[in-house]
């Protein structure tokens, strides 16, 4: 496995042979140093021969307008290199994103979504509560949760999706996700609940960045792996990495 490189605005890992590409997209700040906030979940993907693009950005209003910056990344990360399939993953934030692409996800082959969130502004940023009636002002993600959930029953169009919802995460919203989805003719989603919380993803890689080894948490390395390997395995099953993006 190579090391961690930057293209723009994506940090990509290669195994010694690929067979399929993540393009991965993380939730809130942490999705600003992919590489080190979910290395390990990342790391166990690509061991198992999956190329890894890794979006970094920082979280604003206009989510649409950061889904189709993410969109224009991969794409571009794409060109000049052999077909191989596409998986789309994402953790929180990163979900929402993923199902705004402007292409209604016909470049991937399927989606992970691990705790999808689409909450409102204010309760994501309970400051902003308190604040913008006092400023006289509305703000509000754009697309709203609901106007997101329209999008998606609308446009998006990729039947095949896992939503992985973890035991201890009240964040996690991915029911009524899986209800829009499951609305759209010919469609093939499920949810899977796993133990752990809304920071399963992420933590132990963030960890042991932040506190050295002996700050990894064995419990937290055990989950992380069985999640890449249930992504892993989900992706393979039925033929379904053998579409192409």
């Amino acid at each position: 496995m190579s090391r961690w490189r930057q293209q723009g605005s994506l940090w990509c890992l290669e195994p010694p042979v690929s067979t399929g590409v993540i393009e991965f997209i993380g939730g809130s700040y942490l999705a600003a140093t992919p590489q080190i906030s979910y290395r390990r979940l990342l790391e166990a993907l690509c061991r198992r021969g999956l190329s890894l693009r890794a979006w970094s950005y920082v979280p604003g209003f206009d989510h649409q307008a950061q889904a189709t910056e993410a969109w224009r990344a991969f794409r571009g990360a794409r060109q000049g290199t052999p077909a191989l399939p596409v998986l789309r993953l994402g953790h929180s934030l990163g979900c929402k994103l993923h199902l705004l692409a402007p292409d209604g996800g016909r470049g991937s082959s399927a989606l992970v979504a691990m705790s999808f969130n689409n909450f409102s502004a204010d309760r994501s940023i309970p400051l902003l509560a308190d604040l913008a009636p006092r400023l006289g002002v509305r703000t509000e993600f754009s697309p709203s949760p609901q106007e997101t959930l329209r999008l998606v029953s609308q446009l998006y169009g990729v039947p095949r999706n896992l939503l992985i919802r973890f035991g201890n995460d009240p964040l996690d919203q991915s029911p009524p996700l899986l209800e829009v989805l499951q609305q759209r003719p010919g469609d093939g989603s499920s949810l899977l609940q796993l133990g752990g919380d809304h920071l399963t993803p992420a933590s132990a890689g963030l960890r042991q960045n932040l506190l050295g080894p002996w700050a990894d948490d064995p419990l937290r390395q055990r989950q992380i792996d069985r999640l890449a390997a249930t992504i892993d395995s989900w992706w393979r099953q039925d033929g379904g990495q053998a579409e192409r993006g």
